[in-house]
């Protein structure tokens, strides 16, 4: 297995955070719990297309190129054969960048890119296919130089969004939006539109991804870590956790302190907890310039 991350040029970090490459020529295939950031990504699965386990129960081929908007709650993916996912993950506040209008209504889907956009998906393949070949991402920011040389970010969202990052989420609307100056009435449908969220379900994927992370790093208890991230007592972060990943926080605790048991729920939830990657089955990202 090897994952990598490159880092985008200066003049693309407003809008991309990363590209990223998973190959794994023999993936094991247990499914794999893959949990929200607050990123949409722009995928290509140029392997064997991975296979996607809905909350019915339904289990279907991903599409070879799609594009990930925002999730409120876990995917379920499995490898059915070699993967070579390659990835683009946008900053929140420019998740509008292909999808436009359409973002707010593509949530918790991941539909194929060429329906979205059939031109920028088709050279989106291209690219994707130069990458492999060259082994350099400069034809992927290429085609999103010119993508994002069109597209007009909402200054106002990209400070919320700040706002929210600088604080772990613990931050009640209302106060961000007095914070920027404007009322909720205007705040909530820009950020929908810009983030493909709320900003409260924002706010709510980065402070348990926060708490996640202090529980693992500083080993504290939960009703601690509830209470540093602005959680009204044990109980809703608790709630919150299960809700979230499917797992009880006792288990996952146990998980993060190396209990596991042969347990693969709690690996792959101490996995992600640790950083991993939002692609299945990958380890703690590297990063390569």
């Amino acid at each position: 297995m090897d994952y990598i991350e490159h880092p985008p040029p200066p003049d693309l970090q407003r809008h991309v955070q990363c590209l990223w490459v998973l190959r794994d020529e023999t993936p094991g295939d247990e499914v794999q719990v893959i949990y929200p950031d607050g990123c949409c990504e722009l995928l290509a699965e140029l392997g064997v297309p991975l296979r996607f386990h809905g909350a019915d129960g339904q289990v279907r081929s991903d599409q070879p190129f799609c594009f990930a908007a925002q999730q409120l709650g876990p995917i379920r993916l499995q490898a059915a054969g070699p993967v070579l996912c390659i990835g683009v993950r946008l900053m929140p506040a420019s998740s509008a960048l292909v999808a436009g209008a359409r973002l707010p209504g593509l949530r918790d889907h991941a539909p194929d890119l060429f329906t979205l956009d059939a031109a920028f998906a088709a050279r989106f393949r291209d690219a994707m296919q130069a990458h492999v070949a060259t082994q350099s991402p400069e034809p992927l920011w290429r085609l999103l130089r010119e993508r994002c040389a069109g597209f007009a970010a909402d200054t106002l969202i990209e400070r919320a969004v700040a706002m929210l990052d600088a604080v772990d989420g613990d931050l009640r609307i209302a106060e961000l939006a007095r914070r920027l100056g404007v009322g909720l009435r205007t705040l909530q449908p820009r950020f929908l539109a810009a983030v493909g969220m709320t900003p409260k379900e924002y706010a709510r994927v980065r402070r348990l991804r926060a708490l996640l992370h202090t529980l693992d790093v500083e080993a504290a208890d939960i009703a601690d870590a509830a209470a540093r991230h602005g959680y009204s007592d044990q109980a809703h972060a608790t709630h919150d956790l299960l809700s979230w990943t499917g797992i009880t926080p006792a288990r996952l605790v146990r998980a993060l302190r190396g209990d596991r048991g042969g347990d693969d729920a709690l690996r792959l939830a101490a996995a992600f907890v640790r950083g991993a990657s939002n692609r299945p089955g990958s380890p703690s990202p590297r990063r390569a310039d």
